[in-house]
């Protein structure tokens, strides 16, 4: 494994963005762990997770695109965050553009924030993480009604591994019902096989039961 991701799993679990316990996901699944994006609430977290997204975006999209697109309202700072980041690195300009969840009639009137989209344009959809994919079936539309863009895929800071709406990933059936290609910062595999029976600053943070707990929950939602 990469350093960069050991070091995006440690970063997560210091910012409680990556969490371990009992939650309900938005698509109302039981789940044993939960990667919640609000945690990330200062400037230099923010900087440091834009270098993770930009790293990971570069490698599977390189940077000959033009607009960053990162859905209301969590991946409004997202898009923010990874395309400076992707100016910083990597000295490319990338647009950023967000949506509002209601259209606004006056001043800067319209249903987006930041820049706008054009025919032609090349759009990078990012998120904080996809559970079961609906939040793309709101988001896809909104891009295809300023104009014929090409989207090229969807980046996620986790990729959960688990079942979207039938029988294969989330992530995958994304990929098929849009004609996009999807990338993650990191997958659970990789959290866990970081994490189990690792001591972090003193702790083990995916002990035996634990690690159970998560097997359960993928024997029930996982991707055969």
């Amino acid at each position: 494994m990469e350093s960069y991701k050991k070091e995006f799993i440690e970063f997560m679990v210091d910012c409680q963005v990556l969490k371990f316990g009992d939650f309900t996901t938005k698509s109302g699944r039981k789940t044993p762990f939960f990667v919640n994006t609000g945690f990330y609430r200062t400037g230099e977290q923010l900087r440091r997770l834009g270098g993770y997204y930009a790293r990971a975006i570069k490698e599977a999209y390189g940077t000959d695109f033009d607009v960053l697109f990162g859905p209301a309202y969590k991946g409004i700072p997202l898009s923010v965050a990874a395309s400076m980041a992707i100016s910083e690195l990597y000295g490319k300009e990338i647009k950023y553009c967000s949506n509002r969840k209601e259209i606004k009639d006056h001043g800067d009137k319209g249903i987006l924030l930041g820049s706008p989209i054009c025919d032609g344009d090349r759009v990078v959809v990012i998120e904080d993480v996809t559970t079961a994919g609906t939040s793309m079936q709101e988001t896809i539309p909104i891009i295809k009604e300023q104009g014929d863009v090409d989207i090229l895929g969807l980046a996620v800071s986790v990729d959960r591994m688990e079942r979207g709406q039938g029988t294969k990933s989330a992530l995958k059936e994304i990929e098929e019902n849009y004609g996009i290609r999807t990338t993650a910062i990191v997958t659970m595999e990789e959290v866990v096989e970081h994490l189990y029976h690792r001591e972090y600053k003193g702790k083990i943070v995916i002990d035996d039961t634990l690690k159970a707990a998560i097997d359960a929950y993928y024997e029930q939602y996982g991707v055969n």
